[in-house]
This record gives C-alpha cells, structure tokens and sequence, in this order.
C-alpha cells in the first residue's frame, strides 16, 4: 500500500498544475457488482459442495487535462450462503479448490471482507501510456483470470508506445500482486502457492509456499498487426524463479459478402529456469533452474453467419515441468478451457473443440470438448498435481438484456472426467474427475 501511496503523492503537484491550467477536471464514478453462485457435486462417495458470494466494487475516475487520470476502487466480499466449503474432504483428506476461490484464501471462513483494489495514476498522449500503482493486466502469463468474484490485479508501472497503427510496444514491472480470492497485495515470492503447491519432484508435498524468493515479475511485449493478422511476441520474467517467451500469430479473413470468416492461429513457447529456482534448497524451490520446456498450441476454424466453430490443438514436451502460477492467471494456449489448466506437466498433448452460437444480438451459448493427455500420475516429477488424464466438456449460456445493457448473466456446466479412472485413488480424483462444476454469474457495471 505504501507503495501506491508514495506513487500517487509524488504525481500529486503535476496533476494539480494541470488542473489549474486547464481548468478542467472531470469525476466519474466506478461500480462493478458480482453476484456467483458455484456448485461442485460428485457421483462418487465424495462431499458436495456450494456457495453463493458477492462482491461490489465502488470506485472513481478522475481526468485531468484530457492527459492525466487518477482511479481508485474498495471492493468489498460476502459469503451470503454455502456449504462447509472449508472442511477438508473426509474421504480423500483434500480441501475444495473451487469455491473456496470465492472467497479469501489468506483468512478461511471469512465471510465478509474487502481491500482497496485499484489507485493509479496515469498519463496518455496520442503515442505514449504510462501508468503507476495498482492497475490490471492483461497479457500472455499475467492476466486477470476473472472467473471468480475479483480478477487477479497488479501493484507497480506499466508503459506503452504506440508509433503508428501498426505496432506497439508494451512493458510491466510488477513488484506486488492481488490474486483473485485474497484480500491484500503480496510480495511475488508469496503469492506463488496459495491455490496448491502440488507435488515436490520426489512425490512428496511441495514446500516452496512461503519459502520462495522473487523481488519482481516484468513483462515485455511487442504487437503488430495488418487488417488480417496480428503477431505479438512478449518476454514473462519472474525474477530469480523463470523466463518465458511466447509468440502467437492469429488470422482472420472475411470473404467477400462477409458472410464467411476464417479463423487460424499459431503459438510458440519458451520456458527455462533462472537463478535459484526461488530458493537454494531443492527442496524448498518452486522451479529447477535447468528446466527448459518448449510448447506449440494451434487453431483453425470459421464464422459463417450466427455460428463459429473452432478446433485446436496443443504439444508441450522438454526438460522438467512447464510452470506459470495458478495464482497469476489462466493459460495462453488455444486449448486453454475455463476451469481448468494444464501447467505444471513436462508435457502435454490436448485437442479441443468449440462451438459457439449467437441466436440473437442478446444471446450466446457455446460448447467446449477438450481431450488432454497428461503424464502418468505416479510419475511425480512429470505430473505435479497428480491429475490423470482427462476429457472435459462445458456448457454455456451468456446473455445481456436490451433493456438493461449495464447487466449481463453468464450460466456454466462443466463435467470433466478421466480418460481412464482404473486404479485411481481418492486423491487422485476429487477436485479433478468424475465432477459436474455449475457456475451461475451476474454482473452490474457502471464505468
């Protein structure tokens, strides 16, 4: 917090003058209320579990001379209704992983709780963005994962140019993080572990949570784009942990009669281990810093009139597991499908289908089937998280009122179940397979 605060008082005399020599300044008023109802039930002998939160976010917007903005926003959390979502599962000894997401992963059982989540400064010419404190991202391995009550956010600077239409050029340094389901912003090192440190490269229970060291996460990113296709290619560096470069080339072309869009596109990856892994004892790092994973993810498909129907495809192999922290957000690659990742195996071979459907202006429903084969589960240093290979299906439904644009309702039904349960343990299973995962979701915004 001091941090933000220093930041936001040493711009203070800057935004004053120019407040005096425009004279001009413009308030406008933030709110983003979220209402989720979640759902996690088993056919097997496994407990239920559900919950009902909601969180509202009350902010401001402040425009000084067209160039200078200030923003800040309180969110505030409720448990309205759940289960003991707390208690750890008697059968297989395991806490839940979904909804307690909901909720604040720092403090359990905390049914109501809140944190100041933005307060930046920002400065924008026609080619230039700079902003400082605590803002949003959105890039290949740091993005906010909104698929709870809060997105993850960052505390730091952010900086972009824009020279012409075609190219931009984009940098982050991150020195803290909200992650979605807490309550305040923690140093890189600690928020790395809190959704579930898996398993050590021995099979034992990782212990890098609370012992990794890593001062700040940058990222670089270049963009470039045509009327039909767009590259970007971005370096991810969490320092003393990992480095991850990522390109991805997406392309779109409409026929004549716009009647008919083809949809291709092609991503590559780069992961090694730098430093000490966050921690000079192998067995307190997060990362072996002689870890190199390459990965490959494609896509193909079109768009003809109401329905896009799309299929991909992707490979990872290397040396050691690909990692990206859960708590950072969700996967880049095209096979990526809510509620589920696929980091933390040294490789993987998935493929996905979906299908989406737009009835009217107002209206989406959309299906997801992916297929991701994932190594053996007793090989513990390929298979961090002991999840067996498995086949997931998610149904949708989004929908925005005319009448009400600022509101928007979002239904999801996800079952995933494994390719082959034979000899699976307790463990091996719940939070993972055999599972039908409900989510319904209301939004308000006023921005």
């Amino acid at each position: 917090m001091r941090f933000s605060a220093y930041l936001i008082l040493f711009f203070l005399p800057f935004l004053s003058h120019s407040q005096v020599k425009e004279n001009k300044l413009d308030i406008q008023p933030t709110v983003h209320w979220r209402t989720f109802w979640m759902s996690t039930s088993y056919s097997s002998e496994f407990k239920d579990d559900y919950a009902l939160g909601s969180s509202l976010s009350l902010g401001v917007k402040g425009t000084f001379s067209d160039r200078w903005k200030i923003q800040a926003a309180y969110r505030g959390f409720a448990n309205i209704w759940s289960s003991d979502i707390w208690e750890v599962d008697p059968i297989s000894g395991q806490s839940n992983r979904y909804e307690t997401g909901l909720f604040n992963y720092l403090e359990p059982g905390q049914d109501l709780f809140g944190t100041l989540e933005l307060l930046n400064v920002s400065y924008q010419t026609e080619k230039w963005h700079l902003a400082i404190g605590r803002m949003g991202i959105n890039t290949a391995w740091v993005n906010p994962a909104d698929g709870r009550l809060a997105p993850t956010l960052m505390e730091g600077a952010s900086a972009s140019f824009t020279p012409n239409s075609k190219w931009k050029f984009s940098g982050w340094y991150i020195n803290r993080f909200l992650i979605r389901g807490t309550n305040r912003y923690l140093p890189i090192g600690e928020s790395i572990g809190i959704y579930g440190s898996g398993r050590g490269l021995n099979g034992s229970p990782s212990q890098y949570v609370g012992n990794t060291q890593s001062d700040f996460v940058s990222v670089l990113q270049v963009d470039f784009h045509t009327k039909d296709h767009k590259f970007s290619l971005s370096q991810t560096l969490a320092q003393n942990i990992s480095s991850t470069f990522w390109a991805e080339w997406n392309y779109n072309l409409t026929n004549s009669s716009k009647e008919l869009n083809w949809i291709l596109g092609a991503q590559a990856g780069f992961q090694y281990g730098i430093g000490e892994g966050g921690n000079p004892d192998p067995i307190l790092r997060y990362k072996d810093p002689m870890d190199q994973n390459w990965a490959f993810s494609a896509q193909g498909g079109l768009q003809i009139k109401k329905w896009k129907l799309i299929s991909a495809f992707t490979k990872t192999g290397g040396n050691g597991r690909w990692l990206s922290p859960r708590e950072w957000g969700k996967d880049a690659w095209f096979t990526f499908i809510p509620r589920e990742r696929n980091e933390g195996f040294e490789s993987l071979t998935a493929t996905t289908f979906l299908a989406e459907f737009y009835p009217s202006a107002n209206w989406t429903v959309y299906g997801h089937l992916g297929f991701h084969w994932l190594p053996e589960v007793e090989n513990a240093a390929a298979n961090k998280y002991a999840l067996p290979s498995y086949r997931q299906i998610n149904l949708g439904v989004k929908y925005r009122p005319s009448s009400t644009p600022k509101m928007d309702f979002h239904l999801l039904m996800m079952n995933k179940e494994a390719l082959n349960a034979d000899g699976l343990t307790a463990g091996q299973r719940y939070n993972k397979v055999g599972l039908l995962h409900v989510n319904l979701i209301a939004n308000f915004r006023i921005q």
